[in-house]
């Protein structure tokens, strides 16, 4: 087994697991991160925000350049275009050819219509019902907000002509995931990215491609929310999400078939600074 860490950071999980047999994809969050670098979207104009002053760079020749869509506010500068989210790495794999996809909530698979209809993906993805109801309603969420509130201005330019290295130190992070920026997917994308998803119970054992099972098990976390069990003949896989132990509307967490694993993979824990680490594990 092949672990690739497709996230962009470690608050959108997106884990693949490539066996002989087939490659598999835990969640696919969509990483809201490259959302600082933009001005705030309005229903309305705001004056404020309208009249903000433009930001200089200088082109090849030394001339200063006038860019429209960059904007000066508090000594920062801000993308003054239409909302750009930064999608799972695909440099270390192929996305087309992952065979599964395993979602463990509805906050981890807003990045799944950009997957399903833009990287080529023919595969399955498996969710319980309340996570595809629940997560259908975010991804229209997002799309209304995005579609509703249009600048209707392309930030491409300070992209395409690499003028981004001129920027100041706050923006100097984005450097390294420009490529990946995608402007929001449509409703048309999230309709038939949930039609694509297959229900699964929870205790259900899934059979894929008859090498490997899969078992979906309440991690407490929100309604439908699970962590995932992989067996094959010779290992047990277990994949441990947004997970929670406090009896609240949630299913309670299901920790008996997560025991006697022989791999483990963590994703989502706690970064409250007043825990020992170590004890949070």
């Amino acid at each position: 087994m092949k672990l690739y860490n497709l996230s962009a950071n470690d608050t959108s999980p997106c884990v693949v697991l490539k066996f002989k047999s087939c490659t598999i994809m835990m969640d696919c969050s969509l990483d809201l991160t490259s959302l600082k670098h933009f001005l705030p979207m309005t229903i309305t104009d705001q004056p404020r925000l309208m009249n903000l002053p433009k930001w200089h760079l200088k082109d090849e020749s030394g001339n200063l350049v006038q860019m429209q869509e960059l904007k000066e506010c508090a000594g920062k500068v801000f993308v003054d275009a239409d909302l750009e989210f930064n999608l799972p790495e695909t440099d270390l794999l192929d996305i087309s050819t992952i065979d599964v996809i395993l979602v463990s909530n509805s906050n981890t698979m807003m990045a799944l219509p950009y997957i399903t209809e833009y990287f080529g993906f023919k595969g399955t993805v498996y969710a319980t019902e309340p996570t595809i109801q629940i997560g259908r309603l975010l991804m229209e969420e997002l799309v209304q907000f995005c579609h509703n509130s249009p600048k209707n201005k392309s930030g491409g330019l300070w992209k395409k002509h690499k003028y981004y290295q001129q920027l100041p130190g706050y923006n100097a992070g984005c450097e390294t995931s420009l490529a990946t920026w995608r402007n929001c997917y449509s409703y048309d994308d999230v309709q038939t990215a949930v039609s694509k998803i297959h229900v699964v119970g929870y205790a259900e054992l899934v059979s894929i491609f008859g090498a490997l099972n899969v078992t979906a098990h309440s991690s407490g976390y929100s309604l439908g929310s699970c962590n995932w069990v992989i067996g094959t003949e010779f290992e047990k896989v277990v994949y441990i999400s947004g997970s929670s132990s406090l009896v609240t509307h949630p299913q309670p967490l299901d920790q008996q078939p997560l025991q006697d694993s022989d791999v483990i993979i963590f994703t989502g824990l706690t970064h409250a600074p007043q825990h020992n680490p170590d004890n949070t594990l």
